[in-house]
């Protein structure tokens, strides 16, 4: 899938990493569950819902983890931040839906499919709390 998103849709912001499905830099929503898109077939999406980082990202549902991800330094090189951002907004989709606040291991929990060589993670989760008590009405 991630190939034909690529090549064929011109959709670049889902990345192809490992493609063994152990980086998360391919991670895409398919009817509203984060998958692995290196692991599905382009046929296996047909008739589903196929959210990209772009539909994600013009859709302004990201704009708050965005950014609270430029401010706290989350991102260097940016190859891993497209699939971080959506497991992240799957993280705190669940949260909302639960009336939650994800604790930060809760948040490394939730991202520890996604590998990133370049932060160290602590910033990255720092922004990931930081909007989720934000939408759940605390301080950011």
């Amino acid at each position: 899938m991630v190939d034909f998103l690529r090549d064929d849709l011109v959709l670049t912001g889902t990345h192809i990493g490992c493609e063994h499905g152990f980086c998360g830099a391919c991670t895409v929503r398919v009817n509203g569950e984060i998958v692995r898109g290196c692991l599905m077939l382009a046929a296996q999406c047909d008739g589903a819902a196929v959210e990209t980082i772009e539909g994600l990202s013009d859709s302004g549902e990201l704009a708050d983890l965005q950014a609270a991800f430029e401010q706290r330094n989350a991102l260097q090189c940016g190859f891993c931040t497209p699939g971080v951002l959506a497991t992240a907004q799957d993280l705190l989709n669940r949260a909302s839906e639960n009336n939650t606040v994800p604790s930060r291991a809760a948040i490394r929990e939730h991202l520890s499919g996604n590998y990133c060589r370049c932060t160290g993670y602590h910033a990255i989760v720092d922004a990931i709390e930081a909007v989720a008590h934000a939408r759940a009405g605390g301080k950011p």
